[in-house]
C-alpha cells in the first residue's frame, strides 16, 4: 500500500525522499503544520502523519491512525484525509474542486506542487479537524 523505507523519524523520511520531490513534501509538510495545533505530526506506516484518531484496521487491532497522512509513492505524492462528512470521504466528497487530482476515498494523488488547489485543500482539512476518523465501531 505504502512505498516502503527505512526511515523511522520525520526527518529520515524527509532525507530519504527523492530530490525531485523533497521541496514539495517539505512544503506540505510545514502547511499541514501551520492548519492547526491539533495537528501533531508523527512518522507512521511509512508516511508522515497529522493528528490521529482510533482505528480499526483489517486485523481488528486497534492503532493509532493519522487523521491526514501524507507520502511519497513510486509515481505520484499522497495526500490522505481520514474524515467523513454525512457519511462521504471529504477527499471525494469535493475532488473536483481539489486541482489537477486523482482521488479515491481519503487518498488525494497528484504528481507535482502546482496540481493542488491549496485553498480549496486548506478548506478539507479545516473540515476534517471537526469530524476525523472512520466510523468502524471504535468509540475514543
Amino acid at each position: 500500500m505504502f512505498k516502503p523505507t527505512k526511515a523511522t523519524t520525520i526527518n529520515e523520511y524527509i532525507d530519504s525522499l527523492p530530490e525531485e520531490r523533497k521541496e514539495a513534501i517539505i512544503y506540505l509538510h510545514k502547511f499541514l503544520q501551520g492548519l492547526s495545533p491539533d495537528l501533531k505530526s508523527f512518522f507512521a506506516y511509512n508516511m508522515l502523519g497529522y493528528g490521529s484518531f482510533l482505528y480499526k484496521n483489517y486485523k481488528k487491532e486497534v492503532v493509532k491512525w493519522p487523521l491526514i497522512a501524507l507520502a511519497n509513492q513510486k509515481n505520484y505524492m499522497s495526500l490522505y484525509v481520514c474524515a467523513l462528512e454525512e457519511k462521504e470521504y471529504l477527499a471525494e466528497k469535493y475532488k473536483d474542486k481539489l486541482g489537477k487530482v486523482n482521488v479515491g476515498k481519503s487518498c488525494i494523488r497528484f504528481k507535482k506542487m502546482e496540481d493542488i488547489n491549496l485553498e480549496e485543500l486548506t478548506k478539507v482539512i479545516k473540515k476534517a479537524l471537526l469530524m476525523p476518523g472512520y466510523d468502524n465501531g471504535i468509540s475514543s
